[in-house]
């Protein structure tokens, strides 16, 4: 079978530390052993036709397989653990537990993550930035502190690493270095953990080659 082929930034905002919307993708393909390329677009080649005819946002990652062309992590890393061994169970409730957790990491924690990083970045001289951040890091622990009561004493978030962990884990990561993250240790604990995985590891060096090539 072709194996697939997928886009990701030639010269990443991300600065190698595995936040771009790519390393998710890596990350499941690496864990279901799959085979894959990857062509590196420009900014400037994300707004052109040949790559809005794959993603009609601009945007990565996209994925090619065959006559498959798909966009957005999340349907790409469903798509690999749906087709894959490794990142669904095989008990049909426990399966789409896994997918409920995607979904949780991408539509109920990720969200206000993303806002704080979208305050930090841009609205620094506001004068409502410290109030703003302050409501939303407030939102944020309380989302960290409802995910450590769900773990507990347990590695991941149904007794095995899913897809659904994959997912939580990537997402939780763009709080790596905060004060929010270095506070709840059964968080901090459960992302170290998905991190620590070779799978991980692998994707986060390969896409940490691309910046370093870029830089160099």
């Amino acid at each position: 079978m072709q194996q697939p082929t997928i886009t990701a930034f030639a010269c990443s905002p991300d600065r190698g530390r595995g936040l771009a919307r790519d390393m998710a993708v890596r990350w499941a393909l690496e864990e279901v052993g799959q085979p894959y390329a990857v062509r590196l677009v420009s900014f400037e080649e994300m707004k052109q036709p040949a790559h809005r005819s794959r993603n009609p946002f601009g945007q990565i990652p996209t994925y090619e397989q065959g006559d498959l062309a798909l966009f957005e992590s999340g349907a790409i890393v469903l798509h690999l653990a749906q087709t894959h061994g490794g990142l669904l169970p095989e008990d049909g409730d426990a399966r789409m537990r896994a997918v409920m957790w995607m979904f949780a990491a991408l539509s109920t924690v990720e969200p206000v993550i993303v806002q704080r990083s979208e305050v930090l970045l841009f609205e620094r001289e506001r004068p409502w930035y410290e109030t703003r951040l302050a409501s939303i890091e407030e939102r944020i622990a309380a989302r960290l502190a409802e995910l450590a009561t769900r773990l507990g004493t347990e590695e991941w978030l149904d007794g095995y690493f899913s897809a659904g962990d994959l997912m939580m884990v990537q997402v939780l990561r763009r709080l790596g270095g905060s004060d929010l993250l270095a506070a709840n240790e059964t968080v901090l604990g459960y992302v170290a953990r998905g991190e620590a995985r070779p799978a991980f590891q692998r994707a986060f060096a390969a896409q940490r080659a691309v910046f370093v090539d870029a830089a160099s």
